[in-house]
């Protein structure tokens, strides 16, 4: 069976239905694309043709490019990379070029026959650029169904034509969202942006209908008639030079210059407006060619796409485990955390059990859900029946006895062992043989909060980040006595409530804090050696990370940093490596300077809780030296800080599988996501280089910079992460 069919109809039309075996949304390969275009060409040139329609198989449209396909490509192409990821790009202009000119006569523009496309639903990627192509895109008015370009999200840009067209159909400023935000529409929020043409119960009869009455200036694209003009003015127009002139300043102030594809989105649109329609593409080919060999966005499509796609379909979870989704949830705890669980939960249709000592705070937790539902209604997202149904699958509760029936057991109490002991033992009392316990902790360690549990195999860690509802990753630690039906009951219910999880093994700190707590002492530390607040924070961003250190102490808060200070320092005694750091948070503790919560941290706030710049006690206390160190060593201080500490991971076992170390770091902490995530940033950087580098920095600030010997190794070997360590099918 091939990716595309068609079928001549007796009246006159030819409905060419994309439709990829085995796969629950269709995408394109370079192999199929030029399928489509002998389809076309075959349309084309039988005279008892007059239009033809091309709708999908399946309940969507298409998910986009099969990105694999580029890696191929890439591959096969050897040093010859570029040229071949131009030529097989080029081909898909080619294809497309003649979906939209259709057969017309070049000089007078008659003689084409309508083209038109038929989404049944969601339309993402490649699935918007090939209806682009096509002269009246027609589609169903599912409120589920996305349509949009979202390629900006990882790594590269729509490159298939879709950005040229989509800036010569509405013009550089409204194409923007789409372009350089990702933004995704529902159908008729598309229709009225100008994504699509029309919205029908029916888009196959509808676009039938189309074809059979369109007439020569209907399948003229604005672009190619005489005397078209760009919507809001073309770079030479003065209107339009402000367009690209704020576009500039907007895409470099949100992206720090360090998203490859974002700048190369913005050049591939300016020097096209400036020719042409067909050198536009080239143009756009070019640009994309030149982003797809930038290593960045190759880190990007396999951290962001491919390996996350995945984690996401359970590659990580055990064989041999029958499917363990859960029914219904205990979650204990009804704070923050313990309310954005069961919001979670309840969105996902599970039956959850809201518990916490007093009514009151249960309540108070479920309320957490109404509120977010509300705003949900608010913004035409949630209807009152879907709220109705959410809130009623939410028992708030201060009965044990209600847990009863739960084959999942979230603990969210206070981060206190003797706490979560006492409640472990309550619940067990109450819960089936078979119900797995989960604890949600962010620093204690799993094997010894499992000493409270009768059933240790049934015991696992899952730590969600907060705001649970907004934050995608969730880390799943395995205890020593963790068993595979354990971790595949975690795994299935991260899968339920849509979100992408890591399975790691026991230690101080996990994964992510084990990771992100070296970043935040690296900041706090160069506050007292006098480095500028305002280049430790400035550093960051322009490296990629969305906070710089000091403001996401502050958000966390700094109590919380004491307090794990000081048990960090208590479990490792004279090898805890962080008096620096100490001497500065428990100053700003005692200052009552606790971060955000309390409108006081290393930012000043208003009381409204809005930064107003760095604390004036800060300078006071540390004042900045004159002479400040250069960019890239701030930079590399707090990117090596967690780069280390992630191969650090890797070599004790901690990380099982790079994919997830890559991943969980994107999502989690948002280590600079342009880089792919730490063992690809290493990637990048090259292992001989990064050894040097660590050289260095151990030299000048310090052990904590050692490079390890897993590194060591690899730059002797002149080893990657991904050449030595990825998963036999990607490695293929």
């Amino acid at each position: 069976m091939t990716d595309f069919t068609m079928d001549k109809g007796a009246d006159g039309v030819a409905l060419i239905t994309w439709d990829c075996p085995g796969k629950t949304m269709n995408v394109l390969s370079i192999d199929a694309a030029l399928h489509l275009e002998s389809l076309i060409d075959d349309a084309l040139a039988d005279d008892a043709v007059k239009g033809i329609v091309i709708t999908s198989g399946k309940d969507s449209f298409a998910a986009g490019m099969d990105l694999n396909v580029i890696a191929a490509m890439k591959a096969e192409a050897g040093d010859n990379a570029a040229e071949g990821l131009f030529n097989g790009i080029m081909s898909l202009h080619k294809a497309l070029r003649k979906i939209e000119l259709a057969g017309m006569d070049p000089k007078t523009q008659k003689g084409g026959k309508p083209i038109a496309a038929a989404l049944p639903g969601t339309a993402l990627g490649i699935g918007l650029e090939l209806p682009l192509a096509c002269h009246r895109i027609f589609v169903t008015p599912d409120p589920k169904a996305k349509i949009g370009l979202p390629e900006i999200m990882v790594g590269i840009f729509p490159g298939a034509g879709g950005t040229t067209r989509l800036v010569r159909k509405m013009g550089a400023m409204a194409a923007s969202p789409f372009l350089l935000e990702g933004k995704l529409s529902d159908p008729m929020k598309a229709k009225a942006a100008g994504l699509v043409d029309e919205v029908v119960a029916d888009p196959v009869a509808a676009a039938k209908e189309w074809v059979l009455q369109a007439g020569d200036a209907d399948i003229v694209k604005p672009w190619d008639a005489n005397g078209y003009k760009m919507p809001g003015g073309a770079p030479y127009h003065p209107a339009g030079f402000m367009t690209f002139v704020g576009a500039s300043a907007m895409v470099h102030g949100k992206t720090k210059g360090v998203y490859p594809a974002a700048k190369a989105l913005l050049s591939a649109v300016y020097e096209g407006a400036l020719v042409p329609f067909d050198t536009a593409l080239k143009i756009e080919a070019r640009w994309f060619t030149n982003v797809l060999m930038n290593p960045s966005s190759s880190a990007m499509i396999r951290s962001l796409f491919i390996n996350k796609g995945a984690l996401e379909k359970g590659a990580v979870r055990p064989e041999g485990v029958d499917d363990q989704s859960v029914k219904k949830v205990g979650v204990l705890g009804a704070g923050m955390m313990g309310a954005g669980i069961s919001l979670v939960s309840a969105m996902a249709g599970i039956e959850v059990v809201l518990i916490d000592q007093k009514q009151e705070a249960a309540d108070k937790g479920k309320a957490y859900t109404e509120a977010y539902l509300d705003q949900g209604i608010k913004k035409k997202k949630v209807d009152e029946a879907k709220k109705e149904k959410v809130l009623g699958l939410i028992n708030a509760t201060t009965d044990y006895a209600a847990l009863e029936g739960c084959d999942l057991i979230i603990e969210a109490v206070f981060e206190d062992p003797k706490i979560k002991a006492e409640v472990t033992a309550k619940v067990e009392a109450v819960i089936g043989e078979d119900c797995i316990f989960a604890t949600n902790t962010s620093t204690l360690p799993i094997s010894d909060l499992a000493k409270a549990s009768k059933r240790p195999e049934q015991f696992i860690g899952i730590h969600f980040f907060s705001p649970v509802e907004k934050m995608m990753l969730v880390e799943i630690i395995k205890g020593k006595e963790t068993g595979d039906r354990a971790v595949a009951k975690s795994l299935d219910y991260v899968r339920q409530i849509r979100k992408t999880p890591i399975v790691v093994n026991d230690a101080r700190f996990f994964y992510a804090n084990r990771c992100i707590i070296p970043y935040i002492n690296e900041g706090i530390r160069m506050v007292s050696e006098g480095v500028a607040p305002a280049l430790i924070e400035n550093a960051a961003k322009m490296v990629g990370m969305p906070l710089g250190p000091l403001q996401l102490v502050d958000e966390t808060s700094i109590d919380l940093g004491a307090k794990i200070a000081r048990a960090t320092k208590a479990a490792m005694g004279d090898e805890y490596p962080d008096e620096a750091v100490d001497e500065v948070i428990f100053w700003m503790e005692g200052e009552g300077r606790l971060g955000r919560k309390a409108n006081a941290g290393f930012y000043a706030y208003d009381e409204k809780g809005k930064r107003q710049g760095f604390w004036d006690g800060l300078a006071a206390k540390y004042p900045v030296v004159e002479d400040q160190p250069e960019l890239a060593d701030v930079q590399h201080r707090l990117l090596f800080a967690q780069a280390l500490e992630a191969v650090r991971a890797l070599e004790d076992g901690v990380l099982m599988d790079i994919r997830e170390g890559d991943v969980g770091a994107i999502l989690g902490w948002g280590f600079a996501p342009w880089s792919g995530g730490p063992l690809s940033w290493l990637d990048i950087l090259g292992a001989p280089y990064a050894a040097e580098r660590c050289d260095q920095l151990t030299e000048a600030f310090g052990d904590r910079f050692a490079c390890p010997a897993l590194l060591r190794e690899m730059a002797e070997k002149n080893q990657s992460f991904y050449g030595r360590f990825a998963p036999a099918a990607e490695a293929a």
